[in-house]
């Protein structure tokens, strides 16, 4: 019985080790560069971390990132002058674009159709509207320099809250041990990725037996008007806050947004602020071409095509 019992251990352990060769020789794990909270209170990046980042559990999506010594996923170094002509694009994972090779990344899909420019990309997954305002206060002397700055803006989760504060616990839990040993064992970063650890988090959190309330599936929670409406107030007045908090430069900044997805009082009060809004729905609308990826929601190659465009056109007409 000692013997079989070993013989399967061993087994399960060869297993193990082959499979942990197997996707690291094929690449299937993906890598995400460690973050931090710098002494300005700016959740960012490592500098001069590089790596690959890859979606879906066989490499449908597999891009090269490079960290610069500003902490964003960029192939510019960030030294505005007052000299040249520098663009900052700032925003969540969009911006980031760790679904793009950083050297063909939206910002440089701007340079290649303006001469004599910089893009200097600002980009962090979970970056909010808060976290935008926050960096651009923070760094204020460079951001003076710089002669354009173009927020995207994702009205429907980026406005939850009126003021920034670092989250310095989930930075802990993210350098935390156990997830350093998760992402150097190349199989349970796989695992976890594409789910199959997915009833072991629950099991741990205590959720494993417990079913969603309507069988399998949740049926989608439909708000009523009134609570639209106060969603959309709240919504605002956070923008508000954050605007009264950091202030907001009007002669340089444009707010990059879907109208489709953001409510019109929120439009109006910019357009009656005199707060530029670029717009690329009408892009987004008229393209024959998906521009969204697959398998994930973030923008595909025509996608950040269709971005850099836009970006492109308002500052030919903007200079």
């Amino acid at each position: 019985m000692k013997k079989f019992v070993l013989k399967c251990l061993v087994y399960v352990f060869l297993i193990l080790l082959t499979l942990e060769g197997l996707v690291r020789l094929l690449h299937l794990y993906t890598e995400d560069p460690p973050r931090y909270i710098d002494e300005y209170g700016v959740e960012k990046r490592v500098p001069g971390s590089s790596g690959y980042a890859v979606t879906g559990n066989r490499n449908q999506n597999f891009s090269e990132f490079r960290i610069n010594e500003e902490g964003f996923n960029s192939k510019n170094e960030f030294n505005p002058t007052a000299e040249d002509y520098e663009i900052a694009l700032i925003g969540d994972s969009f911006i980031e674009g760790f679904h793009q090779d950083y050297y063909i990344s939206t910002g440089e899909k701007v340079e290649e159709k303006i001469k004599d420019i910089s893009i200097y990309e600002y980009g962090y997954a979970g970056y909010d509207l808060a976290n935008q305002m926050h960096l651009i206060h923070a760094y204020k002397e460079q951001f003076e320099l710089i002669d354009k700055i173009v927020i995207y803006l994702n009205y429907e989760s980026d406005l939850s809250r009126g003021e920034y504060s670092p989250n310095y616990a989930r930075i802990k839990m993210l350098n935390s041990t156990l997830f350093k040993i998760r992402d150097n064992i190349k199989l349970l970063a796989y695992g976890s990725k594409i789910g199959i650890l997915e009833p072991f988090k629950r099991l741990a959190q205590g959720k494993a037996f417990r079913e969603p309330q309507n069988g399998y599936q949740e049926n989608e929670v439909k708000l009523s008007q009134e609570e639209i409406d106060a969603q959309e107030l709240k919504r605002l007045n956070n923008f508000k806050s954050l605007v009264t908090l950091y202030g907001f430069d009007k002669e340089k900044t444009v707010i990059l947004l879907d109208s489709r997805k953001t409510a019109d009082s929120f439009l109006r009060y910019c357009k009656a602020e005199n707060i530029e809004v670029l717009d690329f729905a009408s892009h987004f609308k008229a393209s024959k071409k998906s521009t969204t990826l697959i398998y994930d929601h973030h923008w595909n190659e025509h996608g950040r095509e269709l971005i850099a465009k836009t970006i492109a056109n308002y500052i030919k007409e903007n200079p």
